[in-house]
């Protein structure tokens, strides 16, 4: 939908433009020649998969290289099937990087087998410097290597890789530009995310998302709600607005606009009948925002704000610039403006210096706020970040415990707080059919609780009435209370 421009009447033989996206989609048009003689060669046009790790910003953005893959005619695979492996990194915990690096362990013999394979590697893990040696040095069969700020030149890319038969990296230290009106393929038809804004100026001590993703800077508004609205008329009836902190959107605009002022625009476009987003910093969690959130028909009614630890000396070392009482005053506030909202969160356990104290106050939160869930992490070390060189480097065993500890309070209260819906009805959007039994498909209430239920795949993207009967914990398993309804 977002591909105004026929590659078939674009010259390739003239010189590439120099403005976006009119030069990306140039060699889209080069790609797509090279496609066709694959074609010719080999009977069958050529394959490729996107391999997503970490966040839900990352799998937009493969979205996007998806849609430039399906421009220049590839069809999509498996990854054991596929002729061109992009894999989209994440670096926010070591384990993330082992990852990636078993994958291209298992690609290697397959591309000595297949000599028009390709791999790629872009995202995150691609901005440190020492990842990048590391593949130059162990993992020369890699093809393509660039970074998230020009994930937008990924034609371009590929392009340059099919012409020099040489490893093309492009890493980028930073940049302001966000282009726009390039393809993307939805993993899903009737809803979708959309990225509002870029990078992170937090610096929260642990994080390493700021020193790989660049600065903030925000989307202009006007191309938001234009991406939103061409969503709407392709059958889009629910977004997630994403960005590292989109509480603070809007303070790079020329014109500044407030996160609270988008939601009132989106919230205005016809089709558009739910409205999620993360991630939420708690400092700049404004009362402006809070009384949209309780005023409005769309904005969904759950909100994830990530505490990451309930001492007030940890999150001074953290740099979260909030306390304890801070935190607890906004939940309050947050649930006196939407008494029947849901609240999930991100825990660390074991930051340098947490002691037997620090990690009580912690329980002490989950205990007072009782999250509907909770996204817990061991602390995990990373190289350039302040808090990986601090002192008090808390032992493993001592770590384990605490977060098998934490891990046993958070299950026990979530599922006594998600409990308190059974019996009631609760309008469910239909994703798909259910993993464990085909008999049955499964969608999200607007708190984003789980729920399966018997139905059919003509369900699929359909708002369902559904009596909520029994609660399993982090689900729940109901009944069609009503017939289907449509998206608006």
């Amino acid at each position: 939908m977002y591909n105004e421009t026929d590659l078939d009447k674009i010259d390739i033989a003239a010189e590439p433009p120099t403005e976006e996206p009119a030069r990306q989609y140039y060699f889209m048009a080069k790609c797509r020649e090279w496609v066709k003689d694959f074609e010719q060669k080999n009977g069958r046009l050529p394959k490729s998969c996107v391999v997503t790790f970490g966040c839900q910003m990352n799998a937009r953005d493969s979205e996007k290289l998806r849609g430039i893959l399906r421009e220049t005619g590839y069809v999509e695979a498996s990854e054991e099937e596929a002729d061109f492996v992009i894999y989209n990194t994440c670096t926010v915990r070591e384990n993330a990087n082992t990852r990636v690096y078993g994958r291209l362990g298992q690609q290697k013999p397959r591309k000595k087998k297949n000599p028009h394979m390709m791999i790629g590697l872009c995202g995150c893990m691609m901005q440190e410097p020492e990842a990048v040696e590391k593949l130059k040095k162990s993992y020369g069969f890699v093809d393509i290597i660039f970074g998230t700020h020009n994930i937008y030149k990924f034609a371009e890319l590929v392009a340059a890789r099919l012409e020099s038969d040489r490893m093309v990296i492009d890493i980028w230290k930073d940049t302001d530009r966000i282009v726009e009106n390039l393809p993307n393929e939805r993993k899903y038809a009737f809803k979708s995310g959309i990225n509002i804004m870029s990078g992170c100026n937090n610096f929260c001590s642990y994080c390493i998302v700021p020193y790989v993703r660049g600065r903030e800077r925000s989307r202009d508004p006007q191309a938001i709600i234009k991406e939103i609205r061409r969503l709407a008329a392709d059958g889009v009836s629910e977004v997630m607005l994403l960005g590292q902190n989109v509480n603070s959107y809007g303070k790079t605009l020329d014109t500044p606009m407030t996160f609270a002022g988008l939601l009132q625009e989106i919230e205005k476009i016809d089709g558009i009948r739910r409205i999620r987003f993360m991630t939420s910093h708690p400092k700049d969690l404004s009362d402006e925002l809070i009384e949209v959130m309780g005023n409005s028909q769309k904005i969904c009614k759950h909100l994830h704000l990530p505490v990451q630890s309930g001492s007030t000396d940890i999150l001074e070392k953290m740099n979260r610039r909030y306390t304890k009482e801070q935190y607890l005053g906004l939940v309050e506030k947050i649930r006196k403006a939407v008494p029947d909202i849901s609240l999930t969160t991100d825990i660390i356990v074991g930051f340098p210096g947490e002691t037997e104290a620090d990690f009580e106050e912690t329980l002490d939160v989950v205990r007072k706020v009782r999250y509907d869930s909770a996204f817990t992490f061991i602390y995990s070390k990373r190289t350039g970040t302040p808090a990986a060189v601090m002192e008090n480097q808390v032992p493993e065993e001592v770590i384990k415990r605490r977060f098998d500890r934490l891990l046993k309070e958070v299950q026990t209260i979530a599922s006594q707080a998600c409990a308190v819906h059974e019996g009631t009805v609760g309008e469910v959007l239909v994703e798909s059919i259910c993993d464990h039994d085909p008999g049955m498909v499964t969608g999200r209430l607007s708190n984003n609780l789980l729920v399966h239920f018997p139905g059919g795949r003509e369900l699929i993207g359909c708002y369902v009435d559904v009596l909520l009967k029994e609660c399993r914990g982090f689900y729940y398993i109901g009944e069609m209370h009503r017939t289907q309804k449509a998206p608006v």
